[in-house]
């Protein structure tokens, strides 16, 4: 029996897509990769995953798990694989309050599990700008990240199980709801990040937060990024850690979004050359009773930080968020930097993580790189400053591969000096593939080789992607 046949007597002929109806399924965000898969398939459980995975086994065919095709790197690109989509597994199987937990399967997008957990007064503390598209799967795939890392963590950190449909479709249950378990290897963190090179992630076990009372927020101008991060020190040791988000945008940043979108309102005229968001966040009852004044005191507290460093010179203008809708539009901005960024081509995009106290060093180096690479180049960055994860982006004065690899190159050099990583939070996919094999240790691919053939030694599984040949 054909491949279609035998999916369409698995899953039913509604969720077997062919011919015109893959359209949707033919591309990324971005539209920088498209694929042809022979079909793409839509299991609705965890046991009919299981089947496809025991059909395309029989027939040789390659998987590429999909979700909610957010991400920027190709991780689901394919050429003749089959894809399978998640999205039918969309259940949220139980929210925990009491132990804090969400039960969750992988097509659950990320805006649905925060409006879930907020109504049980928790919050998921994963949040990025594809948030109402992201699915749980996408993100452990990625290990994404996202602006409040700084306080929780990556992915990574907030799971405590997974359940995994293996290549040969076993069904790995680490459906664990323990905080501690030193029974052997942790291996839900080998799926964690492998970007469905090893199994398709069904459904997980997710950590929920208490659920903010109060914010504080507010858009800065510093006098350089050493005294943003000193800011950003001071605000941890005065709040007691409840710095939730710090996320730079420097002035060609602001120009760009200027420009990109003029209805948006800059913060500061003239522009500055350092912007900071900074946004606190507290669950206490009392930090969400306004004073007299009407002012909450996180936000006092915020306030008084910010007056002593423009004392000192360090903070040259602020504008604090005094409402639920301003908080928002400084948050816009932010948010809009993968818009501004794609709709400017050709670029040249990297993700990479750095020591928080080496940025403006590699700020300066890179950009003294790039007058002798390219005299005309312009460049656009955005950081989660916070933790180190900058977004730079070079506007090469031309297309060509050979401009493109000079300058990736001359990025991770750079990275590589300051013993920062040139892959922070959207994955390896294909787009990294060269700097995998020129910057990874050599012994860390050989381990990951291991992993991969153990698990999948017929290399069917998202094959080409994350580990290069």
């Amino acid at each position: 029996m054909s491949l279609l046949t035998d999916l369409t007597a698995a899953l039913g002929a509604a969720h077997v897509i062919t011919g015109a109806d893959l359209e949707r399924y033919r591309s990324d965000w971005t539209t920088h990769y498209t694929s042809d898969p022979v079909a793409a398939v839509r299991p609705g459980s965890t046991a009919e995953v299981a089947q496809v995975m025991q059909i395309a086994a029989r027939h040789g065919v390659a998987v590429v798990p999909v979700s909610g095709r957010t991400g920027l790197v190709g991780g689901a690109m394919t050429t003749g694989g089959l894809m399978l989509s998640v999205e039918r597994l969309n259940r949220i199987r139980e929210i925990k309050p009491g132990a804090r937990i969400a039960i969750v399967e992988a097509g659950v997008v990320l805006d649905r599990l925060h409006e879930a957990a907020e109504a049980e007064g928790l919050y998921f503390p994963l949040w990025f700008g594809a948030r109402g598209s992201a699915m749980i799967g996408g993100v452990l795939s990625t290990n994404a990240g996202g602006s409040n890392v700084l306080r929780y963590g990556s992915t990574r950190a907030l799971c405590l199980g997974l359940e995994v449909v293996l290549p040969d479709g076993r069904v790995l249950n680490l459906m664990s709801q323990l905080h501690k378990d030193n029974s052997g290897y942790d291996l839900k963190h080998l799926f964690i990040g492998a970007e469905g090179t090893l199994g398709v992630i069904t459904a997980a076990v997710m950590k929920l937060v208490p659920r903010p009372r109060a914010y504080a927020t507010a858009t800065l101008s510093a006098r350089s990024l050493p005294d943003a991060l000193a800011l950003l020190n001071r605000l941890q040791m005065v709040s007691g850690g409840l710095v939730e988000a710090f996320e730079y945008m420097p002035e060609t940043y602001m120009r760009r979004l200027a420009e990109a979108r003029p209805d948006i309102r800059q913060p500061f005229t003239p522009r500055q050359e350092v912007n900071i968001l900074v946004e606190l966040g507290s669950t206490r009852p009392s930090d969400a009773v306004a004073d007299a004044e009407g002012v909450l005191p996180l936000a006092a507290m915020l306030q008084s930080a910010l007056e002593d460093m423009l004392a000192e010179g360090m903070v040259l203008d602020a504008e604090i968020a005094a409402s639920e809708a301003q908080r928002r539009a400084m948050w816009q901005r932010r948010e809009l930097a993968a818009e501004i960024t794609v709709a400017r081509q050709p670029a040249i995009d990297t993700d990479i993580c750095l020591p928080v106290d080496s940025v403006a060093t590699f700020f300066a180096r890179i950009h003294d790189r790039l007058t002798t690479l390219d005299p005309g180049a312009e460049t656009l960055s955005v950081a989660h400053l916070g933790d180190g994860n900058i977004h730079f982006t070079v506007f090469g004065t031309d297309d060509s591969a050979d401009l493109y690899d000079r300058v990736v190159e001359a990025v991770e050099d750079e990275v590589q000096a300051l013993r920062g990583s040139f892959s922070a939070e959207h994955g390896v996919g294909l787009s990294k593939l060269a700097s995998m094999r020129r910057r990874k240790d050599p012994v860390a691919l050989d381990v990951m080789r291991s992993v991969k053939v153990a698990l999948d030694p017929a290399g069917r599984m998202n094959p080409g992607k994350v580990i290069p040949e």
